[in-house]
């Protein structure tokens, strides 16, 4: 049987995953909640400096940590693309011809990752933090070589962690990653402004970050519950001359919100293009 079949079929397969820190230990929290619905039979993970969690999974048998390396049917990469280049001679050590490699890495391309593994069977995908309670967003894009079956396999490997949309052009990963990748810090950042300003206006700091923390959460909740548009509920707290028409004349005008956030994506999508280049240059 060969590999191509055995992804599109309903198989486990044998998943590596290369990194976990942050991201990558967020991917394993979301598939350790059911590896047989990611499609994994077994996962291997290698990381010199594993969390707690890592430890704990490994210590109960859920995870095999930092054992020699064999080739897998996947291979996840969730190192930094800084340090993509100097890992290239360790990780070939787990990829074979038909390995389909799964990158997170922002910036580095397919292509290269093709070249120096070589791999024809890539897919980049972009997930985030929340991916490790099942509430995350991904997109994903894959290489020419990449048909249906390792679509499946990738969607598959991927929906544990919510939201998966692709598969996407390579094009279009950068601007995946400043919206969804990067996404959380922009609300976390939210909860942090609006605490502030909480305290400003005479608020405890307690209270201040209780009220912005869960007021996030609750809208949150809302735009997941209810089929109604972000701009629909918006209007929907907004009374014509009220507090909170007051405030978004502020959030709305020049220099407001949507310039900021436009500007803010457009710095991340510019920096994965920047990591891009970096990265053939070490080539």
């Amino acid at each position: 049987m060969s590999a191509t079949s055995e992804f599109g079929s309903a198989r486990l397969l044998h998943v590596a995953l290369i990194g976990a820190g942050r991201m990558g230990s967020a991917m394993a929290r979301g598939w350790l909640g059911d590896l047989g619905a990611a499609g994994i039979a077994r996962l291997s993970v290698v990381e010199p400096h594993p969390g707690e969690d890592v430890v704990a999974a490994a210590d109960g048998g859920l995870i095999a940590l930092n054992d020699p390396a064999e080739i897998a049917d996947i291979v996840v990469l969730a190192v930094k693309p800084q340090g993509f280049s100097d890992a290239v001679d360790a990780l070939k050590a787990w990829v074979g011809p038909q390995t389909l490699v799964v990158s997170i890495m922002a910036g580095v391309t397919i292509a290269r990752i093709a070249m120096v593994l070589g791999s024809s069977k890539v897919a980049r995908a972009m997930p985030n933090t929340p991916g490790a309670i099942g509430m995350g967003a991904t997109g994903y894009t894959l290489s020419d070589a990449c048909g249906d079956d390792e679509a499946i396999a990738t969607a598959r490997l991927l929906e544990p962690l919510g939201l998966v949309v692709g598969p996407l052009k390579e094009v279009q990963m950068d601007a995946v990653t400043a919206v969804s990748g990067s996404g959380p810090a922009y609300v976390f950042l939210l909860v942090e402004a609006l605490g502030a300003a909480g305290r400003s206006a005479g608020l405890d700091e307690a209270t201040a970050i209780a009220l912005a923390r869960e007021t996030v959460i609750g809208a949150g909740a809302l735009l997941s519950d209810f089929a109604e548009s972000p701009a629909e509920l918006r209007k929907q707290v907004t009374s014509p001359g009220g507090t909170t028409a007051a405030a978004l004349g502020v959030l709305m005008g020049e220099g407001g919100m949507p310039d900021l956030m436009t500007r803010a994506v457009d710095a991340a999508v510019k920096r994965g293009a920047e990591l891009a280049q970096e990265a053939e240059k070490k080539g």
